[in-house]
């Protein structure tokens, strides 16, 4: 049996002449968390729906646990549950009586449904409020109450769309705790799409940067991290005292240096190499005091911000290549033209 438990090959999406996932690759362990990253728009609502069956794909394929998403859909619904971004519950009925109602829905016995919700109440943390009518709920509650809902049928694979959206921050961190429990203590496979960076970073084994239907990169945060910096974009953040202009100027002079600029009450110093014991020693010998020192490039919130800036600039490279060809062919047309009405 294969270790990867969602794979898709080449998974494509169109409506009309909007690609919105384009040629996706993807594999998923079984036991770990996956977070899916990119803003509003990047095409990751469309691969949940492509991976739970509930879209077609215009071309490639996705499957999960060996089966075809798309011609097996309710053998994917068997062990895949999904946590939509705004969960949804009868609100005239309590929090028990939701679950009891998915339970049922789901062909569960009585006694199996009734031990269940007990069990998965406690655990979410929502046994006091269980009998509270769920249009009292904060969004928070629900999305816990979303989530005994989603293990009430024992799923393999859970699905998450935006699951700290909106949420307090005690509650947030509740929730993460949570979803981290599921794959360290139940084995599950999560797959969750956000773009609270913060957020996913404390609990995701690996990310997948989504930008404009395409996936970028992949990778734990370290190898993303790493990966830049093989790309040589290094940036240093640092403090020092006595803060001046002659700081400025002679952290420019250091050999290695591209640029310096100012970002609040820090200082930030572009290289292509790692410049700390160069820069480290610059400072001590002409009597500076080091305050803080930092090489940038390990937060998700940096590194996503570099691929988002290097998609685009590839994507400006894209289109001015593309104007360019079609101005030679305007060019070549219209020298056709003059030639064809001087014959």
């Amino acid at each position: 049996m294969s270790e990867y438990i969602i794979r898709t090959v080449g998974l494509t999406k169109r409506y009309g002449e909007k690609t919105a996932v384009k040629q996706l690759n993807l594999t998923i362990k079984k036991g770990e968390v996956f977070g899916l990253l990119g803003p509003n728009g990047a095409g990751k609502t469309t691969t949940t729906l492509m991976l739970l069956g509930l879209t077609e794909p215009t071309e490639g394929f996705a499957s999960i646990e060996g089966m075809d998403c798309t011609r097996d859909p309710i053998g994917v619904k068997r062990i895949v549950g999904y946590l939509p971004d705004n969960v949804g519950f009868y609100g005239d009925m309590t929090g028990r009586e939701n679950l009891y109602f998915t339970g049922r829905l789901n062909g569960l016995p009585e006694d199996v449904i009734r031990e269940r919700t007990e069990g998965l109440l406690e655990r979410v943390g929502m046994t006091e409020a269980a009998d509270q009518k769920t249009k009292t709920y904060s969004r928070g509650m629900k999305q816990r109450l979303g989530i005994a809902d989603v293990l009430l049928k024992d799923p393999k694979i859970i699905i998450m769309d935006e699951p700290t959206l909106g949420i307090d921050p005690q509650g947030m961190r509740d929730l993460l705790s949570l979803i981290r429990e599921l794959s360290e203590k139940d084995g599950r496979t999560i797959l969750l799409s956000s773009h609270q960076l913060y957020q996913v970073q404390q609990i995701c084994d690996r990310v997948g940067i989504f930008v404009e239907g395409s996936l970028i990169a992949c990778g734990t945060i370290a190898e993303l991290g790493k990966k830049m910096e093989r790309e040589g974009k290094y940036t240093l953040e640092l403090s020092a005292e006595p803060d001046n202009e002659a700081l400025t100027r002679l952290l420019s002079g250091v050999e290695g240096v591209n640029g310096v600029e100012r970002e609040g009450e820090n200082i930030l110093v572009h290289s292509r190499t790692d410049l700390r014991r160069r820069v480290t020693m610059e400072l001590t010998a002409n009597g500076y005091t080091l305050l803080g020192l930092r090489q940038k490039g390990g937060d998700l919130d940096e590194i996503y911000g570099r691929y988002f800036e290097k998609a685009e600039r590839e994507q400006r490279k894209a289109e001015a290549k593309g104007n360019r060809a079609l101005e030679r062919l305007k060019k070549g047309l219209r020298s056709g033209q003059r030639k064809s009405g001087g014959a």
